[in-house]
């Protein structure tokens, strides 16, 4: 073989290389450079990299905005949930008043319908009231499920297997269930609900089919079908593909979000979904008690740099302070452009005073950095001025913050510009 400089590879044979590619002797081992090496390393490391993306992207919190919507699709189950169990508390007292049945299997299908109407219940007392702590869409979805389950179980314990494991009715709850998930708009509440229906199911089905002999003549004429394992295992499939296309709705609906609520200039978010979140961010500090803060940004005699530069570079300006504001707030922070050269951003549980400390840091930074202008290395250094609001001094809704904190960032421009106001301080170099 013939050396391809810097990586070599494989044995010299004999003389079978042309005369103008350079020879090696016979029996020569070529290894492996270091630089093969290093590229196996890199290679390695970014698949790693690449599956902790994907894990990562699986079992991440939904956007506040999903999530609020999330919340009326929780409402909703709640409600056809409640619905459902007040019909099955019927049966049982149905039955046990008119007519004659075993009185422990009545007393035991009057507690069950009892205990889940009683649940259900509570559930939608807490989601109508937005009691709504974080491990609620997992109990919900989750009691969804195992409601399922038990109602196979049951049928267990009354020694009718065939029916737990070749019910066409309550089986067909699970998909229900799993399908429901969706409307949580929380990929993890999928996977979950997913996960627990897949084992539940599959621990009944083996406990059928190994404490009876399901497919004895003493339960022929077999009402409901001979056991299987091939249908079971294709029950179990159609589980894994039902929690899949939830899994897709939700990720879809996260990816037409960002689409729908991205400033496609920035990448920052836009104004509409700047002006949901703080509706959001204010119900949730109100209801907690907690400060919030508004910052109203401004890029400083933006139209002369336009009119001087041209638009091109101003987009370019645009671009680049919108990768300085992300890169200097949380991850809890909402960061937006409002139109134009404005930007604002929406800072929870965090008061005045600290945020004016970091708008100032943000000031200096971008009154410090060179912004390149086009491909000839032109470059310009722009300011800006902010006006700041907070809750609940400045004001208990959206229109009053947003009145201060406008107010506060044309003081600013009249001042002088390059400078942070909040209440009556001004921070300025």
């Amino acid at each position: 073989m013939w050396r391809s400089n810097p990586i070599l590879v494989g044995i010299s044979g004999r003389n079978e290389i042309p005369d103008s590619r350079p020879r090696l002797g016979p029996g020569t081992l070529i290894v492996y450079s270091e630089e093969c090496k290093r590229l196996t390393t890199r290679s390695e490391h970014g698949m790693n990299h690449s599956l902790r993306n994907l894990l990562g992207s699986l079992w991440s919190r939904p956007d506040p905005v999903l999530a609020n919507a999330g919340l009326a699709g929780e409402l909703l189950v709640a409600k056809v949930r409640l619905l459902l169990a007040s019909i099955l508390l019927l049966i049982p007292v149905t039955n046990s008043l008119f007519f004659r049945m075993d009185p422990k299997e009545g007393l035991v299908g009057l507690s069950l319908a009892s205990g889940t109407f009683l649940l259900s219940m509570t559930v939608y007392v807490m989601v109508s009231r937005e009691l709504n702590p974080g491990w609620l869409t997992f109990a919900t979805s989750s009691f969804d499920v195992s409601l399922v389950s038990a109602a196979l179980a049951i049928f267990l314990l009354l020694r009718q297997p065939h029916t737990a494991v070749n019910s066409k009715v309550v089986f067909e709850g699970y998909f229900l269930a799993i399908a429901s998930t969706s409307l949580r708009y929380d990929k993890r509440v999928c996977i979950t609900a997913g996960a627990l229906a897949f084992s539940e199911y599959l621990a009944i089905v083996y406990i059928a089919a190994t404490r009876w002999d399901l497919n004895s003549a003493a339960y022929s004429p077999y009402p409901y079908g001979l056991f299987s394992w091939s249908a079971q295992i294709s029950r179990l499939i159609l589980m894994i593909t039902a929690s899949a296309l939830s899994l897709a709705v939700v990720a879809r609906s996260q990816k037409l979000l960002r689409m729908a609520t991205s400033d496609p200039l920035t990448g920052l978010f836009n104004r509409g979904y700047v002006d949901e979140r703080l509706a959001i961010e204010l119900s949730r500090a109100l209801r907690h008690g907690q400060e919030l803060t508004l910052a109203v940004i401004d890029v400083d005699r933006f139209k002369l740099l336009n009119d001087t530069h041209g638009h091109t570079a101003g987009d370019r300006v645009l671009e680049a302070i919108g990768g300085i504001l992300r890169g200097a707030f949380r991850q809890s922070d909402t960061i937006g452009r409002y139109g134009g050269e404005e930007f604002v951003v929406i800072l929870p549980e965090t008061n005045i005073a600290a945020a004016t400390q970091k708008l100032e840091t943000l000031r200096e930074l971008i009154a410090s950095t060179p912004i390149a202008l086009n491909s000839r290395g032109e470059t310009v250094v722009v300011t800006v001025s902010a006006g700041l609001a907070g809750l609940p001094e400045d004001g208990l809704d959206a229109v009053k913050l947003f009145v201060r904190a406008d107010e506060r960032l044309f003081q600013a421009k009249r001042e002088g510009r390059n400078r942070v106001l909040a209440n009556t301080e001004t921070v300025f170099v």
